[in-house]
């Protein structure tokens, strides 16, 4: 206690008050969509190396603006970026249906590796009914659609699993399972496709459905939302089940009912509500526990009046249940009418910031960030001037990690200076956090994310190290690691050491 209240008297008498304009712990993630190439791989006819570099570059490029997670699409049209056992290889990696890389690689494992290089959580990103996005799409002999035509209907061009038939929704939970079971997915992420958006003068031909598997519900629109009610608690039991650690978040529509249809709704008047059109009760989702985060694509602007941007932030926040919530971000609409602002973007971030029920942010989509947008990448180093961890959720059960013990710092002219550390037991760490001040032990506040130097994915082969290369001539520093796993959760910090630099860069003296 000593110790904390030293750290705020000398950061009031420096000035160094860290504001939580920077908070140490936030989600920023990025959608990466894949269908219709919108984000990744740009175009179909690309070779699996050119896909790879591709995505290499893209990861970079969000690790540099601060992201620690990435939402990747990886079964858009009941098609899949991995090889399965139940949907064929998607056209929109291959260029057909059906047809696996031309150099053979799995890339659903290429993507998960590569993005737990770079600190970046993984969302495999699903999506549950779509079956086609197009109306001129044929599919491919093995395409459940050929194989097992009972189980969809067709409805305004494109083809959709129907909801309501409990083959369908089992066939879906496997095809979704297989991946939680063979990959290293750090979470299961739907966004706003449930019942698909209305298609005006037309209905979702699902009367049959109905009549089959309905008669205990008066009104369709019930027994659709109970459909839906019913994946959703379901694969959510089935995803702990295989892995506890795994997280099950979605992203719906931004609004769930208007006020003026429900007492409990937003006060918007937005044409379409979950609820209602999309036959998605979000907040029994989350008022049952049923999934760990939710993200409604809040992708009005500030100001709005059918769906106010802060209104809208406010409202949601009062809905948690105590699950997190992230906003969806709509950078993609910058320059457009109503994003013309030029500090929307900071200003959305900072009004989240200022709601403690505010988690952290996704962004849509990537190819925003890769474009630079309304320049987009200068306003998010605005925001993100610092490094952040993820969120910690403690509803699912686990322990932090042991704290490390940092046994050896040496520098060397020109390399920079190396920090040596092994792991403390029982571990069950997956990174580290490097944490540096200019200055002594007091000075070092663990809170404060412009102290984070560095996050270090732990090294299976033997002791830990990192090295620091932007430590200055003549310059005393204090160093700390912690550990964190899977889940965020962060060890007690390891022995601090103080050093001195000296004149040549790298040359150190222990203090």
């Amino acid at each position: 206690m000593m110790k904390r209240l030293l750290v705020v008297l000398i950061a009031l008498l420096t000035g160094n008050v860290h504001a939580q304009d920077s908070p140490k712990r936030e989600l920023r993630a990025v959608w990466i969509a894949t269908v219709e190439n919108i984000d990744w791989p740009t175009t179909r006819n690309k070779s699996a190396q050119e896909q790879q570099e591709e995505y290499v570059k893209m990861l970079d490029h969000f690790q540099e603006l601060g992201m620690n997670a990435i939402i990747m699409q990886v079964r858009p049209t009941a098609d899949t970026f991995y090889p399965s056992s139940y949907e064929p290889w998607s056209a929109y990696l291959t260029g057909a249906q059906g047809r696996q890389p031309n150099t053979y690689y799995n890339p659903l494992t290429f993507l998960i590796q590569e993005a737990k290089k770079r600190g970046l959580e993984f969302h495999a990103w699903f999506n549950p009914y779509r079956a086609s996005n197009s109306k001129d799409f044929i599919p491919h002999a093995e395409h459940p659609l050929v194989t097992n035509p009972e189980w969809f209907v067709h409805y305004g061009g494109k083809w959709y699993y129907d909801p309501g038939i409990p083959a369908a929704r089992e066939f879906v939970f496997k095809s979704i399972l297989e991946t939680v079971k063979h990959y290293d997915l750090d979470a299961v992420h739907f966004d706003d496709y449930f019942y698909p958006y209305k298609v005006p003068n037309e209905d979702f031909p699902d009367s049959l459905s109905y009549k089959v598997y309905g008669q205990d519900y008066d009104h369709i629109d019930d027994w659709r939302r109970q459909n839906v009610d019913t994946f959703v608690e379901e694969l959510g039991q089935r995803i702990k089940e295989e892995k506890p650690f795994v997280k099950f978040g979605i992203s719906p529509f931004g609004v769930w009912r208007n006020k003026d249809m429900d007492e409990m709704g937003s006060d918007t008047k937005a044409g379409v509500t979950n609820y209602d059109d999309l036959y998605a009760d979000v907040l029994k989702w989350l008022r049952e526990g049923w999934i760990d985060y939710i993200t409604p694509q809040l992708y009005w602007q500030i100001g709005f009046e059918r769906a106010e941007y802060k209104t809208l932030v406010d409202w949601w926040s009062e809905h948690t249940y105590g699950r997190h919530l992230y906003i969806g971000q709509g950078v993609y609409r910058l320059g457009q009418d109503g994003w013309k602002e030029p500090l929307e973007v900071q200003n959305q971030i900072n009004y989240n910031r200022e709601n403690p029920k505010v988690n952290g942010s996704m962004y849509f989509s990537a190819k925003t960030f890769v474009n630079d947008q309304g320049g987009l990448n200068s306003k998010i180093k605005d925001v993100y001037p610092n490094k952040a961890l993820v969120p910690t959720m403690p509803w699912i059960e686990s322990e932090s990690p042991a704290a490390p013990i940092l046994d050896e710092i040496t520098g060397s002219q020109g390399e920079g200076i190396t920090l040596n550390w092994r792991d403390g037991l029982p571990y069950s760490n997956a990174y580290y956090a490097v944490y540096r001040v200019e200055g002594s032990e007091e000075q070092l506040d663990l809170e404060n994310s412009a102290n984070i130097i560095a996050i270090v994915q732990r090294s299976a082969y033997g002791d830990q190290h990192w090295t620091d290369g932007s430590a200055e001539k003549r310059t005393n520093y204090t160093y700390q690691i912690t550990a964190l796993d899977r889940l965020h959760n962060e060890s007690e910090p390891s022995n601090a050491v103080q050093i001195r630099t000296r004149g040549r860069r790298g040359s150190i003296r222990l203090r």
